[in-house]
């Protein structure tokens, strides 16, 4: 068998590289942050990992690497990789899709529950000492808009649907989910305004391409219910931050959850860290004490299917970017 050099965009420090002993012999693995660090392996590359925090490195580097016959990134998101010369390489690219799905999903479950029993309220009293009783609300019944109903999307309906909650799915291809049973009702994206304006919880999970970037803006944010809370589990650009502040501050709405900015980190003099209506997560929504190394285990997994000429999982399309 010959042998198939791996080049990995990654620290080489990090614990979870050492999945990557778990490849064939026949694996040549170089791993560097540096092109320094890669040295001759850049021209006889079969395979390029982007690890966190790659892409620049990436944009670098893959150019410099003309037999490179697959690239993997380790995070689901790819936007910042899908460069022009990636794009007009016919060599698949592949993602984590999926991978972080459940962690996320618990996230916005956590989120609905955090702004149904108001455990802002809860804590505040407990700090101070003080009895007083409030109501609370159920999910039961409560509707949950998905925006962007893929790997994430489903996670969040999966642990939902328990609740006894509604569910609204809006996706590209709506005919993909037609008779998905965790959904009520599957939507194209041209009815994002319905979704908004119907549903209780909205959980925005889409991939960032040219097309969803600000996709919820005003007019979208002013369609909700004033009750309506807006959770982020997918890229910080797909809703104008601008726009959702005004709303918060007005009370147009009822609160956000944030796992992702469109600055990252968030700087400390942004008005989302004062604000009671706002639950923030440093962009950690997937960050369990494994989850690096379950993304180089599937990366693992893919690579045995790449060396038997077998279909690769998690193929993106470079022409819608996910």
């Amino acid at each position: 068998m010959s042998v198939l050099t791996v080049l990995v965009l990654s620290d080489p420090n990090l614990p979870s590289l050492e999945v990557l002993k778990q490849l064939p012999p026949s694996a040549r693995v170089v791993v560097g942050h540096h092109p320094d660090a890669l040295g001759d392996a850049l021209c006889e590359a079969d395979v390029i990992v982007v690890g966190m925090g790659g892409h620049a490195l990436f944009a670098e580097v893959f150019p410099k690497a003309p037999r490179v016959r697959w690239v993997h990134s380790l995070s689901a998101g790819v936007e910042h990789i899908l460069t022009p010369e990636l794009k007009s390489r016919p060599i698949p690219l592949t993602n984590a899709r999926g991978v972080f799905a459940r962690s996320l999903g618990e996230f916005v479950v956590s989120s609905m529950l955090f702004f149904a029993k108001d455990l802002r309220r809860l804590l505040r009293q407990q700090a101070e000492r003080r009895w007083e009783q409030y109501d609370v609300e159920e999910l039961h019944n409560k509707r949950l808009g998905i925006v962007g109903y893929g790997g994430i999307g489903r996670a969040a309906a999966e642990r939902a649907r328990p609740f006894g909650m509604k569910i609204t799915a809006l996706r590209r291809r709506p005919e993909i989910s037609q008779n998905d049973p965790l959904v009520d009702e599957v939507l194209p994206f041209e009815r994002l305004h319905d979704l908004m304006a119907t549903s209780d919880y909205v959980v925005v999970a889409a991939a960032l391409t040219p097309e969803t970037r600000g996709m919820i803006g005003e007019v979208e944010l002013r369609a909700m219910k004033p009750t309506g809370v807006i959770i982020n589990v997918g890229r910080g650009p797909l809703i104008d931050e601008k726009a959702l502040l005004r709303a918060l501050q007005e009370k147009a709405i009822r609160g956000a959850a944030l796992d992702v900015f469109e600055q990252e980190p968030l700087p400390s003099e942004h008005p989302f860290w004062g604000m009671e209506n706002v639950l923030i997560s440093p962009h950690s929504a997937d960050h369990t004490a494994t989850w690096l190394h379950e993304t180089t285990e599937f990366f693992v997994k893919n690579f045995e299917r790449f060396a038997k000429g077998e279909p690769l999982l998690n193929v993106v399309d470079k022409s819608s970017g996910y």
